[in-house]
């Protein structure tokens, strides 16, 4: 009997079907990247409990803590619907500035507070309910559910869906659709899911000059100059004007610097650092080229400059709108009442790693308090989460019979 099977074996202090019990247990595990904190391991006795195969694998890079993750499937058949999310919090920061304990779960006018109760516990749970009663009153549903769940989403990411979806597919695990719990929502739970993500590139940029006192410029050469006119070269004209289901690119310089304390002395370089978050009008190798291309021709013979790309970049990807996305948007405007935007804004997800073993949209609670002090969630919107994924599951199955 493997360790998951004999805890399930000891009944839980809560029913699993309880989006917001699930929540509060979750939340109270002191999961900050990269430690599990228990996290993982009360998902494996929940769904172990309810006959899903478990494994945890743990993934390692030299230089770098290694990081436990988590696969569960219950069913032998295809389809195989994918529940994706972390476990793993960002850091609670300053501990005094929270008006609840970060840890503590406490349930307040309706609400739950607690690291990780925004990004991503609560959507977790809302969703692992939902499984959970579905496969109650379907016990012999056509398909299977699976569950992939890293604890390296808020770090690096290096050791976690990336090396488990690779992990899994050398198992022979093959995936159909994935529902991603990412919290999609701006203000309400009817407002959005995100069908596909940005790109991102970032780039460091050196210009070389010559060191020189301030009273003798012509023994000097100021680096200065010469990235006041490369960065303007780079922002002179859009990238591009946006694609049907993205907005235009936009690159953001994120630092600039020369590490020069003195008044009186031209520094002997300038460094800055941007940041590309480009749609799929680009990959990162011709957007790398154009980059490139603009930096050549602004320099000329006379700014002497280096450019490296960070190799930690992500692609650009669209799940393009049809069935499954039909089906999700069917869903949330079911338990809703008003149908959601199809939108591919914000930052990065696992989402991009995902998208190559199969289609994946994003969609979960409501996402304005995440990695903020009293970071949050309201009750309701779990509820409302954890209804709207159980019809999902039914559609989705359902369909998938008929055909």
């Amino acid at each position: 009997m493997t360790a998951e099977q004999t805890a399930a074996l000891v009944p839980l202090e809560f029913d699993p079907t309880d989006p917001v019990a699930l929540a509060q247990a979750l939340v109270r595990c002191p999961s900050v990247t990269p430690a599990e904190g228990g996290a993982l391991a009360l998902l494996a006795r929940v769904l172990a409990a309810e006959g899903y195969a478990i494994h945890r694998p743990v993934f390692g890079e030299p230089g770098m803590p290694d990081i436990e993750n988590f696969y569960a499937r219950i069913g032998s058949e295809a389809p195989v619907f994918v529940i994706a999310g972390h476990t793993d919090v960002v850091p609670v920061g300053d501990e005094a500035a929270w008006t609840r304990a970060p840890f503590g779960a406490q349930i307040e006018n309706g609400v739950l507070y607690g690291r990780g109760a925004c990004d991503m516990k609560g959507g977790l749970a809302a969703m692992v309910s939902a499984a959970i009663r579905y496969r109650r009153e379907n016990p012999r549903a056509p398909g299977s559910i699976a569950f992939l769940v890293t604890g390296d989403e808020e770090g690096p990411a290096v050791n976690g869906t990336v090396k488990l979806l690779k992990w899994a597919h050398e198992r022979g695990e093959r995936f159909d659709h994935c529902l991603l719990g990412e919290p999609t929502n701006p203000a309400a739970m009817s407002d959005m899911i995100k069908i596909g993500r940005r790109g991102s590139l970032t780039g460091e940029l050196t210009v070389n000059g010559i060191q020189g006192h301030v009273g003798y410029p012509h023994l000097a050469d100021n680096p200065i100059r010469g990235m006041v006119r490369l960065l303007a070269a780079l922002d002179a004209a859009p990238l591009d004007l946006g694609t049907r289901h993205f907005d235009p690119s936009n690159l953001e310089v994120t630092t600039l610097d020369v590490g020069n304390p003195a008044t009186n002395v031209i520094p002997a370089q300038a460094r800055a650092v941007f940041n590309i978050r480009f749609n799929d009008t680009w990959t990162p190798e011709t957007l790398a080229a154009e980059i490139e291309r603009r930096l050549r021709e602004a320099a000329g013979n006379t700014v002497r400059h280096e450019l490296r790309f960070r190799p930690t970049n992500s692609v650009a990807f669209l799940t393009e709108p049809g069935p499954f996305v039909a089906m999700v948007a069917d869903a949330v405007e079911a338990e809703t009442g008003k149908r959601p935007a199809l939108s591919t804004t914000g930052g990065t997800s696992d989402a991009r790693f995902i998208k190559s073993y199969c289609p994946v949209v994003e969609y979960g609670v409501v996402g304005k308090t995440m990695h903020q002090v009293d970071e949050c969630v309201a009750i309701a919107d779990l509820v409302a989460l954890e209804r709207i994924t159980h019809r999902l599951l039914a559609s989705y199955f359902a369909a998938q019979h008929k055909t």
